[in-house]
């Protein structure tokens, strides 16, 4: 027996009857151990997650699981795809689906190193420039906006002029040096709006020391705007050295995606029909940039409260006939109105609404159960009915200004109406 009290009635007690265990409160549908991985429960987010995973397990295992070698030449020249080839050859006998594996590897190199080390570049520099001020905030700010301006494209293609054998890393590194910039500048003014927090203010009280209560306090608040920093440059990197070697800046010798279709356009595959040759380089880059796409939305799902109602549980809002809109705040309302309810205005200009005369007890005539008496009587004094003026135009409505007694529970105010 637990040491719960349970109350039972006397004529229960003499039947002899055993008392009932007490009911256990169920669970919650939002208690905390569902809420663990909300974000792996956003459909965005797990799809996109999904897809960044497939493509990660080719670029590892991809060189390993290729049937043939990519450069490799054959006498079998632009064979549509086949069991020998799946996605077909080139015009000197190449295997596409060879090609496509081991170009992975290069595409995921460029994007990840490229974030990594923008948004190592952009921590660094915004959140010191936020949260130290002074002389230090404005020679960072000012070294930010000397990086926003210089173009990446240019000066990749200056630097592969002077370095014929610049590969996947370089073009990494050129991305990664010119491209944090724009998160520097958005790490730092959330940093201005964290450092005057209560909880700061609380660890600079106790003594804490600058750098701790940057990497402890400052950093865990901001890990959701650098992981969608990051998120963004490495959908750049990606799209960008698939441009540089589909324009042969790059060199041509790397296998990658945008070698892939250098080769397709240089020998003119759309016009020979050989469509299999461009068309599994590109479905792969509009795929990964999908992916990447999905987990941006799923982040700011997650992190945005306006947002969070709408993307976390779409399948239980339409339950309740709520359809989920992005951008706007789903709001259930617990009672609904009477059928017969018309809405009235409110002093502010919002519609409520309000009771029809049939609930009231009023007629449309004015008179009637719910009717407030006249000085002369319940008919006023041309008739049982009202007046002539009232029997002619209809009922007419005297307002007056509200006072303490018309707020409703809520704190709204409205006006009160009486009939004349």
């Amino acid at each position: 027996m637990t040491g719960i009290p349970v109350q039972m009635d006397h004529a229960q007690l003499d039947n002899g009857a055993e008392p009932l265990a007490p009911e256990v409160p169920r669970r919650r549908k939002g208690s905390p151990k569902k809420q663990k991985l909300l974000f792996l429960r956003n459909g965005k987010s797990f799809t996109g997650l999904a897809i960044l995973g497939f493509f990660a397990i080719l670029a590892v295992i991809g060189p390993w699981i290729a049937p043939y070698d990519p450069s490799a030449m054959s006498s079998d020249i632009l064979q549509p795809p086949s069991g020998a080839h799946w996605l077909g050859t080139t015009h000197v006998g190449q295997d596409v689906f060879s090609q496509i594996l081991v170009g992975t590897r290069g595409v995921m190199i460029v994007g990840f190193i490229a974030g990594i080390g923008a948004t190592l570049l952009s921590i660094l520099v915004g959140v010191s420039a936020g949260f130290l001020g002074g002389v230090s905030d404005e020679l960072l700010s000012s070294l930010s906006n000397i990086f926003l301006v210089i173009p990446a494209l240019p000066l990749i293609i200056i630097v592969a002029g002077q370095l014929p054998d610049a590969g996947g890393l370089t073009v990494a590194l050129i991305l990664a040096a010119t491209s944090w910039a724009w998160g520097a500048r958005i790490l730092r003014a959330q940093t201005l709006s964290l450092r005057r927090r209560d909880f700061v203010e609380a660890a600079r009280a106790n003594g804490e020391s600058t750098w701790r209560i940057v990497w402890f306090e400052t950093l865990p608040n901001l890990t959701a705007i650098m992981a969608s920093s990051f998120v963004g440059t490495v959908t750049f990197a990606i799209l960008m050295q698939t441009t540089l070697a589909f324009i042969g800046v790059t060199s041509i010798s790397d296998w990658n995606w945008g070698t892939i279709l250098f080769w397709a356009e240089q020998q003119q595959a759309l016009s020979r029909g050989a469509w299999w040759w461009f068309v599994p380089a590109g479905l792969c880059i509009a795929m990964l940039g999908m992916a990447l796409t999905l987990i941006n939305f799923g982040i700011d799902e997650f992190v945005n409260p306006r947002l969070r109602s709408t993307g976390a549980s779409p399948r239980a809002l339409r339950k309740r006939r709520i359809s989920p809109r992005i951008g706007f705040t789903a709001v259930v309302r617990e009672g609904a109105p009477a059928a017969n309810a018309t809405p009235s205005t409110r002093p502010d200009g919002a519609t409520r609404p309000s009771a029809s005369p049939a609930s009231t007890g009023a007629t449309p005539s004015g008179t009637g159960k719910g009717a407030p008496a006249t000085p002369d009587g319940p008919a006023g004094p041309d008739g049982a009915d009202g007046s002539s003026e009232n029997r002619a135009e209809g009922p007419t409505e005297a307002r007056r200004e509200p006072t303490r007694d018309d707020r409703d529970n809520d704190g709204t105010t409205t006006r009160k109406e009486s009939v004349r």
